[in-house]
């Protein structure tokens, strides 16, 4: 059996090693915290944090990445046709909390537990209050219906995860972000993994080295740090 090196991170030290070392199926590192500063400079160098309970902290970088370019989406006609009746009414940052914990109850045949932890609601959540962690959500009738929620850095949006409590709801919340990005300059939605959904609208797999040098360059961009509801956010230069 081959034996694959996986780095061992510490409380002191918030320093990753590089992406590229991760072993064949994206394992990089193992423990460390989730303080926002380490999530923040993983994320910058294409790592990110994927465990259950149960385990010590888990970092990846898989290759390939997968990977949706906003102005690329597909969109089906189903979908089109319940865009344009506005079934939904899409807004941002205004319960994150409430997403991200719809995201953790999801449950399907490509889901059967879920690796939003208890340790990770509250690393999230305290990145939203911080301006750097995003929740897209489809009301109808004043409930929450759908969402998605993930982290933006420079022009490069990172999708954690989506939820649905009737028909269509996440997808209208995926839909609307990507024109939003668009509009905003932005040029990647980073899927992270490939599920038959994302694919789906349009996500593809980029080899690691690609997914890096976009996002070494998507990083250039200052941030736009803050609540998206309202568009109430600051231009904040990134520093790595």
């Amino acid at each position: 059996m081959e034996t694959v090196a996986v780095y061992v991170l510490h409380l002191r030290d918030e320093s990753f090693p590089p992406a590229a070392e991760a072993e064949p199926h994206g394992l990089l590192a193992v423990g460390g915290d989730l303080r926002p500063s380490r999530l923040l400079k993983a994320y910058a160098q294409g790592i990110f944090p994927w465990y259950s309970d149960g385990l010590p902290i888990l970092w990846h970088s898989p290759d390939p990445r997968y990977v949706l370019e906003p102005k690329r989406i597909h969109l089906p006609k189903s979908l089109k046709k319940t865009l344009r009746q506005q079934t939904f009414q899409v807004r941002y940052d205004t319960d994150f909390a409430a997403v991200i914990d719809g995201c953790a109850q999801q449950r399907g045949p490509d889901r059967e537990s879920t690796w939003i932890t208890s340790q990770m609601r509250e690393a999230y959540c305290e990145l939203h209050r911080l301006g750097f962690a995003h929740s897209v959500e489809s009301w109808r009738d004043g409930t929450l219906q759908g969402g998605l929620y993930g982290v933006a850095l420079g022009n490069i949006f990172f999708g954690e995860s989506m939820f649905s409590r009737a028909p269509d709801a996440s997808k209208v919340a995926l839909a609307t972000l990507a024109q939003r990005l668009v509009d905003w300059g932005f040029v990647l939605i980073d899927c992270q993994v490939y599920t038959p959904h994302l694919a789906r609208f349009g996500a593809e797999a980029w080899p690691r080295e690609r997914y890096l040098a976009t996002l070494q360059r998507a990083l250039q961009d200052p941030t736009r740090r803050g609540s998206w509801d309202g568009d109430k956010w600051s231009m904040t230069h990134n520093s790595r």
